[in-house]
This record gives structure tokens, C-alpha cells and sequence, in this order.
């Protein structure tokens, strides 16, 4: 009798239910999309609407999708090459019916390096939530090349690495602080991590 009823209890505990949301993925850059209805695979996801806006060569595209996950949202900003994204989850039925508004990132007083050519030594004011200076290694034209420049602390986490696969990135490096991305400091890093080391094994 105990059996059965823990059966019958475990069989009317309800189920977790998962949400329906709007899905559209734009094409080719092509900007809107058209919306559909769809269940999410997991009850964890939520209803997202997301916006990205990049900037390359001094022309910019702006893709709007909604789809079933969860909130990413970051900037990076090379210079010549920026791609701002925005995301905005919700919790309820077909709550991301609506696309977002666009925006406007104004510069935050942070100041990194950033390169043209292979001069490195260019100011870049960062904008919006680009609180840290990135270095990283791209490709351009199937060449490697050492970028630097802008980013949110998003763009650290690995999370958000596949998102910058559109940016051909190999590899980032970030730190805190105004042109903290220079080689200089970084050599000057090392060395201040040495001392305390050679003056341990000097005096052992």
C-alpha cells in the first residue's frame, strides 16, 4: 500500500512546464526576421529578444533574433571593428514579442590602446560598459593579427567566446585600468611578479 501510494504521488507531483516563445534568426544580416512560436527544450530557458549592432570598415549592421536561452550581453571595440550585443529575457508566455529599441553608447572616461596597421599606440576611448582594455589575436584575410582596444568584462568569460567566433578572435587577453593593454606594461608586470622571486631564491 505505501508503494503504491508514493507512485501515485510521484505521478500527479506536477511538471515542470516549459515556456513557448517567439523565435526568429535573421539571415545573411538582413536585420528583421520573421517570428514564429516555439517550446523551449528546457524549462530552465527563458523567452530572449536580442539586438547586435557591429561596426566594421565604417559600415554597420543591426540583427535583431528572439529565441529560447538565457541573457549575454556585451561590447567589444577594436577601433575599425565594434560589435555591441544586447539581450532582454523574460519569464512569461510569448513575452518576447517585442524587438529592442536601438541605442546609443556614449564614451565612460576609460581609456585603452588600440591599433592601425601595426601601430599600437592609437587612444581609444571606451564607451558604455567597456570597463576593461582587451588585446587580442584575429584574423583578417587568413593573417593573424595583434588587435587591441575596448571591451566588457563580459567578453572575459568563456561563455561569451563563441560569441566572439564572428570576429575571427583566436585568443584575448583583458586587464583593468587606462592603457594597461601596452606591451610595456605588460613587461613591467612580469617584472614586479619577478622581484619578490629572485630575492627569495638570493636569500634562501
Amino acid at each position: 500500500m505505501f508503494i503504491f501510494t508514493l507512485v501515485l504521488g510521484i505521478w500527479l507531483l506536477p511538471k515542470a512546464d516549459t515556456l513557448t516563445c517567439y523565435e526568429c534568426q535573421p539571415k545573411e544580416h538582413s536585420g528583421t526576421c520573421t517570428d514564429i512560436q516555439k517550446p523551449c527544450p528546457s524549462p530552465e530557458h527563458q523567452c530572449v529578444a536580442t539586438r547586435t549592432i557591429e561596426f566594421k570598415d565604417r559600415k554597420k549592421t543591426d540583427d535583431q533574433a528572439k529565441y529560447c536561452g538565457g541573457c549575454v550581453e556585451y561590447s567589444v571595440n577594436f577601433g575599425r571593428h565594434k560589435i555591441v550585443h544586447r539581450s532582454k529575457c523574460c519569464t512569461e508566455e510569448l513575452c518576447n514579442k517585442d524587438s529592442l529599441p536601438d541605442y546609443k553608447s556614449n564614451p565612460n572616461g576609460k581609456k585603452c590602446y588600440s591599433c592601425v596597421g601595426q601601430n599600437c599606440t592609437r587612444t581609444l576611448n571606451c564607451e558604455g560598459d567597456e570597463d576593461h582594455c582587451v588585446k587580442a589575436a584575429m584574423i583578417f584575410s587568413n593573417n593573424r593579427e595583434t588587435v587591441k582596444g575596448c571591451a566588457s568584462k563580459q567578453v572575459c568569460w568563456d561563455k561569451v567566446a563563441n560569441f566572439l567566433n564572428i570576429l575571427n578572435i583566436q585568443e584575448i587577453n583583458c586587464c583593468q585600468g587606462d592603457y594597461c593593454n601596452s606591451a610595456s606594461s605588460t613587461r613591467a608586470g612580469l617584472l614586479l611578479l619577478l622581484v619578490p622571486l629572485v630575492s627569495v631564491v638570493l636569500f634562501y
